[in-house]
């Protein structure tokens, strides 16, 4: 299982032929998003009929929701990384749900996560 940041699945709904081809091979059955994805991917819908869209297509993926150990995680990264790397509140969460869930993360944005120990980027 590959948990997608939501930058890439904002260049498949761009239509980024390098992450469409990425996500075939990775197989839709294999790909999940966090909570924190699909509320930022409903944030930047531009109107409701891609809200609508969107919201289809996330029905096909597992989602991950913020347990217990995800926000324990969470503030610790965020204590670790928020000084020293500018780190932003739904990386962490989502660097916290990959880490804890044993999932590779998927991001077009390596260097917002490349220093966290324990994560797995799928390459």
């Amino acid at each position: 299982m590959i948990l997608c940041d939501t930058n890439i699945l904002i260049e498949f709904y761009k239509g980024n032929a390098d992450v469409i081809q990425a996500l075939r091979a990775i197989g839709a059955n294999n790909i999940a998003v966090s909570v924190i994805t699909k509320a930022e991917l409903f944030y930047v819908a531009r109107n409701k009929q891609e809200l609508a869209q969107i919201s289809r297509h996330l029905t096909s993926c597992r989602c991950y929701l913020i347990d217990a150990a995800d926000s324990e995680l969470f503030i610790r990264l965020m204590l670790d990384y928020s000084p020293s790397h500018k780190v932003s509140i739904p990386d962490m969460l989502i660097a916290a749900t990959a880490i804890n869930h044993g999932l590779e993360l998927y991001t077009m944005n390596i260097k917002d996560f490349k220093f966290i120990p324990d994560i797995k980027l799928h390459r």
